[in-house]
């Protein structure tokens, strides 16, 4: 069984952005989106005006939790071999209950990709605004990178 990585939040938090599960690269660095064809620093980079790509990890996260975006995963544990959210089997949910406590700012909940969309009708049900993105994972080459940053940009919306 795998196990993700605790959720990037902080009490100023407002805005939440969920994969599905990390793959292998994020898994074997201990890092959300480490596979370096991943487009998820370069299009949050892009969105934000910072050089989130050409930064240290620490240091990525600290600059979005400054404006007030955490990261987390749909899942929290699951069976899978390679990177790929088809090969998910046997998954337990992460615990978004727990989220109101460590984010009670949090109001709106970013899906990357439709795998992690899937859990936005339940997000929603709990009281949050919804935006399911396109995925940033190389596996997603249908988009060019402009066209997902024009539909990335609706998280600052």
């Amino acid at each position: 069984m795998l196990r993700g990585f605790p959720p990037v939040v902080a009490a100023e938090t407002h805005t939440l952005i969920l994969g599905s599960f990390p793959g292998e690269a994020s898994l074997a660095a201990t890092q959300y989106y480490a596979h370096p064809r991943n487009q998820f620093w370069r299009l949050l980079g892009t969105v934000l005006d910072e050089p989130l790509p050409d930064l240290a990890y620490e240091a990525r996260l600290r600059r979005l939790l400054l404006h007030g975006i955490g990261v987390w995963d749909v899942l929290a544990a699951c069976e899978r071999e390679g990177s790929l959210d088809a090969a998910i089997r046997n998954a337990s949910p992460n615990d978004f209950a727990s989220l109101r406590a460590h984010a009670p700012q949090l109001a709106k909940v970013c899906f990357n990709g439709k795998t992690a969309g899937r859990f936005a009708p339940v997000i929603g049900e709990a009281g949050y605004a919804t935006l399911v993105l396109p995925s940033s994972s190389p596996a997603n080459a249908m988009l060019s990178f402009d066209q997902k940053l024009r539909l990335w940009r609706d998280i600052l919306t």
